[in-house]
């Protein structure tokens, strides 16, 4: 898990609020690259006067600081990955469920066709349908 340590975070001057404290839990717990609705709608249960806002804000707070990433797979709600280091995905289009793909893909760009871009990195998502969407239409 490449979720920073709470010493970390107080070193960093994130204020560890319980209400951050669960979102942090929940996400370090959680590998389904849940969206901030999904975050909200777990933490709220044990926070019911907690804002939908402080979900978000936290969010962003960890991407700025580099413990989570945001997964933009899905146009209509971004996901959120714990796993920062280099690593690719596998996207269900049925049903919209993430898995991480550890492998490493290399791509070889040739010179001329950068652009005069600098590369330092790339993601791949593989789009299809995942084991129990494909036995679900299967039966159909």
């Amino acid at each position: 898990m490449a979720m920073t340590s709470v010493a970390t975070y107080r070193k960093t001057g994130l204020k560890l609020t319980p209400q951050r404290m669960a979102i942090i839990d929940y996400l370090k717990e959680n590998r389904q690259h849940p969206s901030a609705e999904e975050i909200f709608k777990y933490v709220s249960r044990k926070f019911p006067t907690m804002s939908f806002a402080t979900v978000y804000n936290t969010l962003e707070t960890l991407e700025r600081q580099g413990s989570l990433m945001v997964l933009i797979i899905d146009p209509h709600r971004k996901r959120y990955d714990t796993v920062t280091a280099p690593h690719h995905h596998l996207f269900c289009t049925n049903c919209k469920k993430i898995a991480d793909l550890e492998r490493e893909y290399e791509l070889e760009i040739l010179e001329n066709e950068r652009l005069g871009f600098e590369i330092f990195g790339n993601r791949i998502e593989f789009y299809g349908l995942c084991p129990q969407c494909r036995e679900n239409a299967n039966q159909i």
